[in-house]
């Protein structure tokens, strides 16, 4: 088996090896499949419970150009322009196209039932109402909690500023009676369903109240600009495909009604919005018409006036063939003079002088000019009465022709106001696949939780692995130069043994209950290393220590005491852990008279001797807690002790406190012949046995060698060096008397 360089004294190493991870996983699978249990169960929870979003989908197409609507400029392509997809869509969610929205649908009223946490919502959804129960009946009792059927309608409902965003809860009442309460539970309103209710600045109608009395509803009442700027980031819509003038917008929501509704209510005011901005340059054309079309009439009557007059003076003047001629090419270019004049007019309110529209027009208008003064010119060899006529004529004529230009511009404006359409159109109104939720994608969480669990597992399984410092591997005991005397496999029997008490013979001893058992075999290994081991020993006591608590130092000493004595050798066992010694209860015996008392002098040797279960094994109990343990072992009483049981006994076995808590091992050490540590698998690092036996050096204490006890079947067998060590904290529990 490989080591892990990690726990040689001699150094570390940073390579990874992947085989001691994958043991490690293996060591603790456990750990990995509950956490991936747990996670997958609150996966499927998370997706049986969860509220379920849906969302609805509309199609609104924007055509490049508006058709019907015009100027007086006409249609040319230098006075229109085409709305980019990007800028509708701003359009769309501006805050006059939502904020109309929320006013026509009161979606700053917030009321909904209360639900019961977590399950309240799943059993609420569950729910069919029937003619015969149209309300579900409360579970468990908790009557306050809507379960199914219950509605509130809240028609209108104002609040003062301070409860602007604050929760409220409304109880409905006996006989369509409600009573709305603060959230600290004060009375606010008390009212009747339909009555609109005017108190202390509250002012309510609620127009539907299905529910059992004493069902809570939670109601709120939020701002204006609050809840446009919500719906703002809740609507979210966008071009399909490049340049394709098609909107897709979408709306997510629990309530599929609720989310068709607000989308079908923005999608038709965002078509109402835009036809009034198409029909804006038509309406504005019509102004300007309609400002100047009695100026015209009115210099129209003038001119009619000024050749009746100029008639009725000269008596009747015909106009002669040629006089006619041209004034009809006179009239004409003064009409079209006077139309480029108006388009002038209203170029000058949209464009600036210097724009190229602007100067042609002006270009044009010069030519008919010159036209026009050209022709004047030539009027001039014509009689003087035909040229006072001609210039009378051509007035009134003139005046005419423009008049009933502007005449009928003004009701062609006025007709394609009235049926501007605007260019953009709905094309499919919002509809929600209900069959199919957008949230949660159920397969999907259950999937993210199930991995999620599976990767904490691994984590928490090698973070476990990379904290656990302990030895794994018998051989990096060896290393430190510590002969490994045995090594002992965990016992599940005895694990029941602690666990239930006395067994068979009146013994809690795995070697009196289970003798066949695989560390009781072990232990029998042992039992013959220490026959040769201690054959040049001073004397046939054996101390038995360890470094820390809970290595099992007691339940070697103990089992290794009934397997000696089971051989035919007279053993008798001392609990030399007057603290918080425990071996009376493995031998069930009695802990009172023991050590304690024969090294105070306050009983005799026969009085602390106690017989077990097993055959030729005795022992002597702690005694009662003294409160000065190291000085009753330092007292030459105890050595009197040992030389009496080493001549009355085959071996005497003493099981020690650890070395590292206390200094009791140390002074039973000195006195015995042969002594050993217990390290226990998985927890003793390699730092903190070496400081044991350098605990028991600086005491003249040489430790014969290890019994690696409860060693388990792991797939990964390695320790970890460069261990920080901590005192442990070791005394009774009991107070001494």
């Amino acid at each position: 088996m490989q080591n892990n360089p990690a726990a040689a004294p001699s150094g570390t190493s940073d390579e990874i090896d992947l085989l001691a991870l994958l043991g490690a996983l293996i060591d603790r699978k456990g750990i990995i499949i509950a956490c991936t249990l747990f996670f997958a169960v609150v996966g499927i929870a998370y997706a049986v419970l969860t509220t379920p979003i849906y969302s609805a989908n509309a199609i609104i197409q924007v055509e490049e150009k508006s058709a019907g609507v015009g100027s007086l400029l006409g249609d040319s392509e230098l006075f229109t322009s085409t709305s980019a997809a990007v800028t509708e869509i701003e359009l769309l969610k501006s805050r006059q196209v939502i904020g109309q929205a929320v006013d026509n649908l009161k979606l700053t009223i917030v009321a909904e039932p209360k639900l019961f946490p977590v399950i309240g919502s799943f059993m609420h959804r569950r729910f069919q109402p029937s003619a015969e129960q149209p309300i579900a009946s409360p579970f468990l009792g908790f009557d306050s909690y809507a379960w199914g059927g219950e509605w509130l309608d809240i028609f209108q409902l104002e609040v003062p500023d301070s409860y602007l965003g604050k929760p409220l809860r409304l109880t409905s009442g006996e006989n369509s009676d409600f009573t709305l309460y603060n959230e600290d539970g004060d009375v606010l309103v008390v009212g009747k369903v339909g009555d609109a209710i005017d108190q202390d600045g509250f002012k309510i109608q609620v127009a539907e109240l299905v529910a059992r009395p004493g069902t809570d509803f939670d109601v709120l009442k939020r701002g204006r600009l609050s809840t446009i700027l919500k719906l703002q980031g809740e609507i979210s819509a966008s071009e399909k495909g490049k340049d394709s003038g098609i909107l897709s917008v979408a709306l997510e929501h629990s309530n599929p009604s609720f989310a068709m509704g607000v989308l079908n209510e923005v999608s038709r005011l965002y078509v109402r919005q835009n036809v009034e901005r198409k029909s804006a340059e038509a309406q504005q054309s019509l102004e300007f018409l309609t400002d100047q079309l009695p100026k015209v009439r009115k210099e129209l009557e003038e001119a009619e006036d000024a050749l009746n007059a100029y008639q009725a003076s000269a008596g009747s003047v015909d106009i002669t063939i040629e006089t006619q001629s041209i004034l009809n090419q006179v009239v004409e270019i003064e009409a079209a003079i006077s139309e480029l004049a108006l388009k002038r007019e209203e170029l000058q309110r949209r464009f600036t002088r210097d724009h190229p529209s602007y100067q042609a027009l002006m270009s044009q208008l010069g030519q008919l000019e010159s036209r026009r003064n050209r022709m004047l010119q030539d009027v001039g060899s014509l009689p003087e009465t035909q040229q006072e006529l001609l210039r009378l004529t051509r007035d009134v004529q003139v005046s005419t022709e423009i008049y009933t230009q502007m005449l009928n511009k003004s009701q062609e404006l006025d007709v394609m106001r009235a049926g501007t359409v605007g260019n953009v159109r709905v094309i499919d109104e919002a509809a929600v696949d209900t069959s199919q939720p957008v949230k949660p994608k159920k397969a999907l969480v259950v999937v993210l939780a199930t991995l999620l669990g599976a990767m904490l597992g691994v984590a928490i399984a090698l973070l476990r692995h990379a904290l656990n410092r302990g030895i794994e591997n018998p051989e990096l005991i060896e290393q430190i130069g510590l002969p490994v005397y045995a090594s002992i496999p965990f016992s599940r029997d005895q694990e029941v043994l602690e666990r239930k008490g006395k067994t068979i013979q009146g013994s809690n001893l795995l070697a009196a209950s289970n003798p066949a058992d695989l560390s009781i075999e072990a232990l029998r290994s042992l039992r013959t290393s220490l026959h040769f081991a201690m054959m040049e020993a001073k004397n046939n006591v054996l101390m038995i220590s360890g470094p820390s608590p809970a290595v099992g130092k007691s339940f070697v000493s103990a089992n290794l005491a009934a397997i000696i004595a089971q051989s035919g050798q007279k053993v008798i066992l001392i609990d030399g852990d007057m603290r918080k010694g425990y071996l009376h209860k493995l031998v069930d015996g009695p802990a009172e008279p023991g050590l304690s008392g024969i090294l105070a002098n306050t009983h005799t040797l026969s009085d602390v001797i106690h017989k077990s279960g097993v055959e030729g094994m005795h022992f002597i109990g702690r005694g009662q807690i003294p409160p000065n343990p190291s000085e009753l072992l330092m007292h030459a009483n105890f050595q009197n002790l040992l030389n009496q049981l080493s001549q009355m006994y085959d071996m005497v076995i003493i099981d020690t406190p650890p070395i590292l808590a206390v200094t009791d091992a140390a002074l039973v050490g000195r006195l015995a012949g042969t002594s050993l540590i217990v390290t226990r698998f998985g927890l003793n690092p390699v730092k903190e046995i070496e400081l044991t036996l350098q605990r028991f050096r600086h005491n003249g204490i040489e430790i014969k060698g290890a019994i690696f006890n409860a060693v388990e079947k792991r797939a990964s067998a390695y320790g970890y060096g460069n261990y920080a060590y901590y005192q442990y904290e070791y005394k009774s529990d009991v107070k001494s008397s």
